[in-house]
């Protein structure tokens, strides 16, 4: 008991702080992968530069083997969660051999996930500061989360061997800047292309053209550029649509919003009536999109009716009862 009270404080409570540090990380991650996956715009409270929370999000960054970034993020908070506060949970009377070894082994996995965390997030900071050039809180802070995980992993205990964290360090360093750079190598190389020109892929079983994914990152006030050339029938549909009081609603960095786009063509879009919902893109009606009920992008509004996610023109000539020749020229 004497050794216990002489202990600093920071000893004693380092794993339940680090615990609870990790718990808010794994409930903000959680939020923003739910955003992603559900298509919800995000919103950052404040202005920003770039393209936004919302831009970030839905950047080629934040997705990693198709999944949200932001799900491996809450897989990594939950483990350092579990790390820290498992050991508090053995009884250290009866089973003070096993609760020692668990912490022992348990302090070295924090180390390392610390380590491999604090890594990752500087080069998200970095990407975030040069690439997206936006201000983006949800990713600062989880930032910020990790840095403290492993300030606290390295000042909560005391370390007997501090050239073992040297070392397990710079291995650990190493190890995750080539995996992160191997991870995002296919997005280097498709935005230093971004400017190139792109063939049309045509599919053989019908003709139609395959829109290509958009490449780099969008830029307000206009996001991508639309690259699609409209038929006859693409200018007709939009024409249609808007005469019967359709609208579109969408923000300019969000990418299914720009396969809608494409699908139409840049001169059939510009007869769509499109109501942009970000504070930041073009023309901007952030009200109207509230007062619709609009909760993703990008959201047709026909007849008075919501429909959410990309549609077809074929789809949206149904929804919208045209019955003129549909003999458009692109597809998803």
């Amino acid at each position: 008991m004497r050794r216990r009270r002489s202990l600093p404080w920071i000893y004693r409570w380092s794993r339940p702080i680090i615990g609870a540090i990790a718990i808010s990380g794994a409930i903000l991650t959680a939020f923003l992968t739910i955003k992603k996956l559900t298509g919800s715009t995000l919103e950052c409270g404040i202005e920003s530069a770039g393209a936004g929370c919302g831009g970030v999000l839905n950047s080629a960054y934040a997705t990693v083997f198709g999944l949200p970034l932001s799900l491996f993020g809450c897989l990594a908070y939950i483990s350092m969660a579990a790390f820290a506060l498992v050991p508090l949970a053995i009884n250290r009377d009866r089973q003070k051999e096993l609760k020692k070894q668990l912490e022992n082994l348990t302090w070295w996995f924090l180390l390392a996930g610390s380590i491999a965390m604090a890594v990752f997030s500087g080069y998200l900071m970095y990407v975030l500061a040069t690439e997206l050039k936006a201000v983006c809180p949800y990713c600062i802070g989880s930032a910020l989360f990790s840095l403290s995980l492993l300030i606290l992993t390295i000042t909560g205990r005391d370390w007997e061997d501090l050239g073992q964290i040297l070392f397990t360090g710079v291995i650990v360093a190493l190890i995750t800047i080539v995996v992160t750079l191997g991870i995002y190598s296919n997005v280097n190389s498709s935005i230093a292309q971004a400017n190139g020109t792109q063939e049309e892929v045509v599919d053989p079983k019908d003709g139609k053209i395959i829109i290509p994914e958009p490449e780099g990152n969008p830029q307000p006030p206009y996001g991508w550029e639309i690259t699609t050339i409209s038929g006859e029938e693409e200018i007709a549909l939009a024409k249609h649509l808007t005469a019967t009081g359709a609208k579109k609603y969408g923000a300019f960095w969000c990418p299914h919003c720009y396969e809608q786009k494409q699908l139409f063509g840049q001169d059939a879009f510009a007869e769509v009536n499109y109501i942009e919902c970000d504070p930041q893109g073009k023309n901007p009606q952030r009200d109207v999109c509230l007062a619709a009920g609009v909760q993703s992008f990008p959201t047709w509004e026909i007849d008075g009716k919501l429909y959410p996610g990309t549609k077809v023109l074929d789809e949206l000539a149904e929804l919208s009862q045209y019955e003129k020749n549909k003999g458009f020229k692109y597809k998803l």
